[in-house]
């Protein structure tokens, strides 16, 4: 099964995004959505169209900062890193991720 970017639900590329800029540390997009893939086994399939936005919101928002980097090919790339302010908003995100997740798993579990 794959997931396109389409179908991600909202707010969570913004989770994926700024866990692996704690994990990996700073990337251009094109590297962070790759990684993204990577990490999924390739069951998320993630679009520029998706992407940029995602890094252009969570820069607005404080959560990540830009500086100018080279590529592997030697391109001249936006590289995107984690900043305090993001960190903050990581472990908000992931507690709210693990509240969503417990409240989910109890009516899947209860007995009808």
């Amino acid at each position: 099964m794959s997931i396109s970017d389409n179908e991600v639900p909202y707010g969570t590329l913004d989770l994926l995004i700024l866990r692996t800029l704690q994990t990996m540390g700073a990337l251009h997009g094109y590297g962070l959505a790759r990684r993204i893939e990577q990490v999924s086994a390739s069951t998320l399939r993630l679009s520029q169209g998706s992407i940029y936005p995602a890094l252009v919101r969570l820069e607005k928002q404080g959560a990540i900062g830009t500086d100018w980097g080279t590529s592997e090919t030697g391109r001249k790339v936006k590289v995107f890193s984690l900043t305090d302010s993001g960190r903050g908003q990581l472990e908000r995100e992931l507690r709210n991720w693990e509240s969503a997740k417990a409240l989910v798993a109890r009516f899947l579990e209860a007995e009808s």
